[in-house]
């Protein structure tokens, strides 16, 4: 009996499961923005995962150690709660290459006009008449900004995404870890800095600095650091979920009251034993918890996609 109830289960999750990914681009500025889209079930929600900070690809994946696909994990979950779900490769990065000459001179706000040109395609690929955006980590700020032009988004959706200006968080994080007390007067003056607009040489910079702050990238950071996430959210009038996993050591549970706080329409949900990238951890030992992140292995919580389905069937 107990072997022809699984196989049963098995035949009722296969629409969701079989369902095919199709490949999708969207307009970017000089070329092509590049996504996939899972949808298995037309009448469903649509929702567009924007990705976090750094060199992150559409399925989450990250050659500065994050392996196993955590997005494209949460996108099949999703997909098997009959919710669609468009994830997205970052202008001038992977398969959106083309769409800038340099990926290094992206802002915010040009990440926001993808998310925009993203949902445009999004609904006249699939007839919905609104996006949900969903915005991880660094992401997270890329939804808000977006989200201050709210045509055709149905809500935001922020997961592990910060409540401070990214100026602050970076602080919090140098001075929290102890093997930062060498360079720790350099990371701060180098973010004091940048925060107030002005660049820094970063071959002045100790090392690994200069990596972190390199000349490239300091107009990005720049624009990040003008932005208040706080703020932004106060101005949504949109639906708004705010997920929070307690054991990330990236962005604090006290980051999501933050937003609670500035929005207070908004959900506020945490995930108990949840890290940065989805996967639970059963200790706060830092280095076990950012071993979870490159461990190709490892499969995302559950809890993550039972969260963001609660919310939108609600």
């Amino acid at each position: 009996m107990i072997r022809l109830l699984a196989i049963a289960a098995l035949f009722a999750a296969s629409p969701a499961a079989a369902s095919a990914s199709v490949e999708l681009t969207a307009p970017g500025p000089q070329g092509p923005l590049a996504g996939t889209l899972l949808d298995p079930d037309p009448k469903g929600p649509l929702v567009l995962i924007i990705p976090g900070s750094g060199p992150t690809d559409r399925d989450g994946n990250s050659p500065l150690g994050v392996a196993g696909g955590p997005y494209r994990q949460l996108a099949e979950a999703l997909a098997a709660k009959g919710i669609a779900t468009l994830r997205i490769d970052k202008r001038g990065l992977f398969g959106s290459t083309a769409a800038v000459a340099d990926p290094n001179a992206a802002t915010t706000g040009g990440y926001a006009d993808d998310v925009q040109a993203w949902s445009k395609v999004a609904r006249a690929r699939t007839g919905r008449k609104c996006v949900w955006l969903l915005g991880h980590s660094e992401g997270g700020m890329v939804a808000l900004v977006a989200a201050q032009r709210p045509e055709g988004l149905c809500g935001v959706i922020l997961l592990s995404a910060i409540g401070r200006p990214m100026a602050t968080v970076l602080r919090d994080q140098f001075r929290e870890n102890p093997a930062n007390a060498s360079i720790l007067a350099a990371a701060l003056g180098a973010i004091d800095s940048l925060e107030a607009g002005k660049r820094v040489p970063a071959a002045t910079l100790p090392m690994p600095l200069p990596a972190i702050f390199s000349d490239a990238i300091q107009g990005y950071w720049i624009d990040l650091f003008s932005h208040d996430p706080a703020k932004l959210i106060a101005n949504l009038k949109l639906p708004v979920l705010i997920l929070q996993g307690t054991r990330d050591i990236q962005v604090s549970v006290a980051d999501a009251e933050a937003l609670k706080r500035a929005q207070p329409k908004a959900v506020l949900k945490l995930l108990p034993g949840i890290n940065h990238v989805f996967r639970p951890v059963e200790s706060d030992d830092r280095r076990a918890n950012i071993a979870t992140y490159r461990d190709a292995t490892l499969p995302i919580s559950p809890d993550v996609a039972a969260a963001v389905a609660g919310f939108l069937k609600r």
